[in-house]
């Protein structure tokens, strides 16, 4: 909640400033769906657990894209984990309720797939058949939708949960559905052997074969985006700037990563020394994501490069979270080294007064007070060269979970 006070400032500018207001829309959980499998006569196993964790995640990329606010894979751990259920129990509506309230999600998907594989599928045919059935709970009313499934070909499943995706739309919101043609093509066709090997990398615990099953996963679609980012985070935890970027940058703007992708790309750009690759990419999404942390990180690469627009970006950045001092010294420093004394020094004060062990605010208020320019030539000014400090939290679903609120007022400050 307190990051999404920190956003108001920003989202308040974005959201009254225009003449357009979008239908309210709730926040919503998609659960692990559950294995059903296990109790028919087919003699499935838990080896297919796998699929009630992907028709997850689809669902969730596919209410992402039609603008919904939804929780992520950490988020649901973390509150099964909180009420110690396990992701593959049956839930009963009491438990999915306490989830949501966990959450702090209005609306709750949840359901189970039932696999029915072939006994000796001939070559060519089908390796059996998939049913997908889901319920939708509505916390806000405290009411449940009816059951509704949806069976196919297991090679097919896709094509099935992108049925189910649309189904949940169609009940969370219906303004947001459009004709069930497109919508699937919204959701783009990903290969069964590539889409296991994704959701089974997310499951495991072992770094060396999540990074295997992510790699294979690429190989066999290269159009699947989720491995790629998965591959792009990889490399970049282990300092491999330029590897990581090139998997970044394979992600197109229609992929649900895309924002995020190209903040991690500027990251990556950035500490590989890239300074205009990182403007570039920070700037082609700052527009849509107007948050402090991308206008910061636009700022700094831009500071690095001497271009005169830094300070302007720096700024945009604290009209976004005032309450952060590195905002306030990255301002601070860019103005002082700009030769803007005065306004520099009320930047380093405003930090100071946030964080006031700030050894370098410290020394850069003296030089203000001084009225001492930075020194390019020389040694002792070596240290306060290039320290503009860099944002590496991306918090996008916050922004759209505060804009969401926000959206659920008229411009003239009633409710609809």
């Amino acid at each position: 909640m307190r990051r999404i006070l920190l956003l108001l400032p920003s989202v308040l500018a974005l959201a009254f400033g225009g003449a357009v207001w979008a239908e309210p829309v709730d926040s919503c959980a998609v659960l692990p769906f559950r294995n059903g499998s296990l109790k028919q006569a087919t003699g499935a196993s838990s080896n297919v657990d796998w699929l009630g964790v992907s028709v997850s995640e689809t669902l969730r990329d596919a209410l992402d894209l039609r603008g919904l606010v939804t929780f992520g894979r950490d988020d649901l751990q973390e509150a099964f984990q909180r009420l110690r259920l396990s992701p593959h129990s049956t839930l009963t509506q009491a438990s999915v309720m306490k989830i949501g309230e966990a959450l702090d999600a209005e609306q709750i998907i949840y359901g189970e797939f039932v696999l029915h594989p072939a006994e000796a599928p001939a070559a060519g045919a089908s390796h059996g058949s998939l049913t997908i059935s889901a319920r939708v709970l509505d916390r806000k009313r405290l009411r449940e939708s009816a059951l509704f499934s949806e069976s196919g070909a297991i090679e097919d499943l896709t094509a099935i949960e992108a049925h189910v995706a649309w189904r949940a739309l169609s009940i969370i919101a219906p303004s947001l559905a459009p004709p069930e043609s497109d919508f699937k093509s919204m959701v783009p066709a990903v290969r069964l052997d590539a889409e296991e090997n994704y959701i089974r990398g997310l499951m495991s615990a072992d770094p060396q074969q999540r990074e295997k099953l992510f790699l294979q996963a690429s190989h066999l679609d290269a159009r699947f985006a989720h491995p790629l980012f998965e591959l792009g985070q990889i490399h970049y935890q282990r300092k491999e700037y330029r590897d990581a970027a090139a998997w970044f940058q394979k992600i197109g703007p229609e992929e649900v990563e895309y924002h995020h992708a190209g903040f991690l790309l500027g990251l990556a750009l950035f500490q590989a020394g890239d300074f205009a690759g990182a403007q570039r990419a920070w700037q082609s999404i700052v527009a849509a994501v107007p948050l402090g942390e991308v206008y910061n990180n636009l700022a700094a690469a831009e500071s690095r490069r001497n271009l005169p627009q830094a300070a302007d970006d720096f700024r945009k950045a604290l009209q976004a979270d005032g309450s952060d001092p590195d905002y306030h010294f990255n301002l601070g420093y860019a103005l002082w080294r700009s030769g803007e004394f005065a306004a520099a020094a009320e930047s380093f004060r405003a930090d100071l007064e946030r964080n006031p062990d700030d050894s370098a605010a410290t020394i850069l208020l003296g030089r203000c007070l001084k009225k001492q320019p930075f020194r390019a030539g020389d040694a002792n000014d070596a240290r306060l060269q290039a320290i503009e400090r860099i944002k590496t939290t991306y918090e996008e679903r916050a922004y759209r979970q505060l804009k969401s609120l926000l959206d659920r007022k008229s411009p003239d400050g009633s409710h609809p």
